[in-house]
Parts: C-alpha cells; structure tokens; sequence
C-alpha cells in the first residue's frame, strides 16, 4: 500500500479511511492494554499518534519501537480524543525497518542544548527545531527563485572557482592541485602557478557579483543563488565560511530602484515563510523567540526608514549610548551601530545609503560630492546588516581609477573593464546572505543553525 506523509495525515480528509505511514518513532507509553507511539516523518514539525491495541499486538513484537527506531504502520485514521491532535492511526500492522540502540541514541525525551545538537549535526534534522529550521529554509530558498522569475530575471550560474577577489579583501580560499608538500618554484623562489591545474592562481569565489554584471549588461536583470566562500577567521553567531547567497543584477538601475527592489524581496520572503510554513514558525516562537512572529509581521507592515550613512552616524554620535566600538564619520558601522538605528531608535527596518567610499568597493558608483559612493545596506532587527548593495560605476576611467587606488591587477580585471568601453549602461545590484535570511525568519541566534552543516573556522565536520 502507498505510503501517505503525516503532513497529509493530519487533515480530516482521510478519516476513516485504511492508510499507511512510515516514520521514526519520538517516543512510545503506555500500560499492558494499549500503547501510544509518536510518529514523525519530516515532513510536518507535528507528530501522529499511532494506537496499537494490545490484544492485537505483542509486548515481544513492539519491544523493538524505541525512540529513534523507524516503523512503516498500516492502519485505520480516525478522529482523535487525545489534546492537541486532529487525528491518529489505529494500527493493523506494521514493520520494523530500522532498530536505534535505546541506550546509545543521542537523541533521547529530554532537551538538548544547541550546542550538543551542533556536535551530532548528522542527527539534529531528526529533532523538532532543526526540522522547523530547514523547512523553513527551504520554503524560503523556493520563495527566492519565484520572486525573481516572476518579475522576470534570468538565474544566472556564476564560477565558484575564479581568480578575482571581487571584495578585494583577500580572504580566500585557494584552490590548487600542486603538492603542498613540494612546490615548484621559479626562478626567483615564488611558486610556479603556471604548473597548476589552472596555469594560475584561483580560489573559491567571495561572490559571483561581477559576472553577475555581466549577465546583467546583456540579459537586463539576472539573479543568482549559490554557494560562496570566506577565509576570515570570524567565530561569530553571524559569520560562516560557506554559506548562499543571493544577487541580483540589474542594467537600468540606478540607486533608488535598487533599494525598492531590495525592500519588496525581502518582504516577499518573510511574507511566503509566514503564508507557509506557519506551523514551523509557531513553534520556534513558542521554544525559542516569543517576539518571533510579531517581529516578522511588523517588517511587512512598515516602510522601511532610508537615510544617509552621514545622518546615521550624527544620530549614533548624538544618541548618547556607549557603544563598544566608537562611531564617528567615516568608520565602517559595526552590528550594534546598526541595530541600534534600527531596534531603538527608528524600531523598523532601515536603508543606509551613501557611504564614504575608503571603506566600501571599488565597483560602487562615486557621488558628486568625491568622496561618497551610492552604497545601500539594509540593516534588520536582530541581524544589523541583511542586505549591502550599490548602483555600480560604470564610468569606464572613473572604474579604472577606483582600480588603480586600490591597486588591484589589473590583469585579472580586463574584462569587467570591457563592459563599460562597449554600451555602458546605469546598473545596480545588491547581495542578500542566505543564511542571515534564514535566521531572521527563524529566530534563532546563530547562524550555525540554520545551515545543515555549518563550516567555521576549525570545524570542518560531517
């Protein structure tokens, strides 16, 4: 008989009806006449109860239905007595598929700490708050792909590997095949890349934003949604070494345009996650975060505040609060700079536009003023930066400038220079991290948890 998900079980529909199941068992009780085994499959953060009538059933045959073991049940659905469930599965039959050892599965009835979960990251999908998280992620990872096609943008795959450092930060991963053991060398003593796979120096991708431009420059809007690499030894709750992101690019945007695009986005994904996945949300409210839901609700309610990075920090220096880092104008903000703006002082999502250009890329847009660029970050309750964006120069000797200040080769940079020497047009752009997406919606607070498998510094497990 066709296994039916639990999901699909606990609607009233089938009720009465001869059904069967398949999942892993949470927890089993019970006395000598009858036994109550909840059941979950993943596919809902709810379990079903399974009813196992003991004149029908063995002690010796339900010995082996321990928490962590996994059961395939036949049976009749009918409406449920019991608090907090709509229905429940009068077993038939049923078999054992997989046996968990009781007294070595991590997993046991009591709570674990986030921490420990994060230990036995192959086992956490199993618990309740790892279940609602990646559901969520990837309702919100269908959200992003809808958003974009709807409006009609390309999803473009750009390289993970690549030999531009498009943030010029330098925090990058190598990728090579030479023998770490025994590299060869040139004349001089430097090592002989001309011997590698590549011929070259390359490493995994910061971010596929250039060739994103690209893309842009040709089919007019594009998006893109992968992986993306950071060799910066940050042991944050808001900095992975992998983690997704998404970019869109745009021919024709100038700054403003960009900032709507970025507002209405954002508020689609919270909107779709709160429209579907509003089981896992309430619990992560109830276990973790009792703000949860209306913080979520009030994002989509508000217009987001948009002011100017100068205005921003005369409300930071004026606002009297001792921050651990000093803020004065032309300092990069830090995460309690921004959630200030946004938790204490406006209490709504904020854009901050026009940063002074020494600390933000070579590719933003220069303003009249010589010394700020079109910039946009857009800073969230709970996260401070969700969003950094600009409408990008495309002046090619303005471009050209900006490259030689900062003294990046040239060599590897001809070809995002081609694009403005042939039909340069105003375009904007702006990177989303996936992840910080993900934790916002979730309430959780580190971003270990809302990526399957988390790469940090040192932890490069399962």
């Amino acid at each position: 008989m066709k296994r039916t998900k639990i999901t699909d079980l606990l609607t009233p529909a089938l009720i009465g009806q001869v059904v069967t199941t398949a999942g892993w068992v949470r927890t089993r009780r019970g006395n000598k006449h009858v036994q109550f085994v909840a059941l979950n499959d993943g596919s809902t953060v709810k379990n079903l109860q399974v009813v196992f009538d003991m004149a029908k059933f063995s002690d010796e045959q339900l010995k082996s239905v321990t928490t962590g073991s996994s059961i395939k049940v036949t049976g009749i659905l009918v409406e449920s007595m019991g608090k907090g469930q709509t229905t429940e599965i009068q077993a038939e039959s049923f078999v054992l598929l997989g046996a968990s050892d009781p007294d070595t599965y991590p997993l046991q009835k009591k709570g674990h700490t986030l921490e420990f979960l994060r230990e036995i990251a192959h086992l956490r999908p199993r618990t309740n708050t790892f279940g609602a998280v990646l559901r969520i992620r990837s309702a919100l990872a269908f959200a992003v792909h809808k958003f974009f096609q709807e409006k009609g943008f390309f999803y473009l795959n750009t390289p993970l590997i690549t030999a531009s450092d498009c943030e010029g930060a330098g925090a990058m991963f190598q990728v090579t095949t030479l023998d770490l053991a025994n590299l060869p060398k040139t004349e001089d003593g430097s090592i002989d890349y001309s011997q590698d796979f590549f011929g070259k120096p390359t490493a995994l991708t910061v971010s596929g934003q250039l060739e994103g431009e690209l893309g842009a420059t040709a089919l007019g809007a594009i998006y893109t949604f992968g992986p993306t690499f950071r060799a910066e030894n940050s042991n944050t709750p808001r900095h992975l070494s992998e983690f997704w992101m998404i970019e869109p690019e745009m021919a024709f945007y100038e700054i403003e345009e960009n900032m709507d695009l970025a507002e209405e986005f954002i508020k689609y994904c919270v909107r779709y996650a709160l429209d579907h996945c509003r089981d896992d949300i309430e619990f992560l409210s109830q276990m973790y975060d009792p703000e949860l839901i209306s913080r979520l609700e009030s994002v989509l309610a508000d217009e987001f505040v948009r002011l100017t990075y100068t205005e921003g920090v005369k409300i930071l220096e004026e606002s009297g609060k001792k921050f651990e880092f000093p803020v004065s104008w032309g300092t990069d903000l830090q995460s309690e700079h921004e959630r200030y703006l946004v938790e204490e002082h406006f209490k709504r999502p904020v854009i901050l536009t026009d940063y002074p250009k020494d600390i933000k890329a070579f590719y933003m847009k220069l303003n009249e003023d010589g010394k700020t660029v079109r910039a946009m970050d857009v800073l969230f309750p709970k996260i401070g930066e969700i969003i950094g964006g600009s409408e990008r120069e495309a002046d090619y000797n303005k471009l050209l400038t900006r490259i030689e200040e900062m003294n990046i080769p040239m060599k590897d940079m001809w070809w995002y220079l081609d694009t403005r020497k042939f039909g340069t047009v105003p375009h904007s752009g702006f990177g989303l991290g996936f992840e910080r997406l993900v934790l916002f919606v979730t309430g959780m607070t580190n971003i270990r948890d809302v990526i399957p498998f988390p790469r940090t510094p040192n932890n490069a497990e399962f």
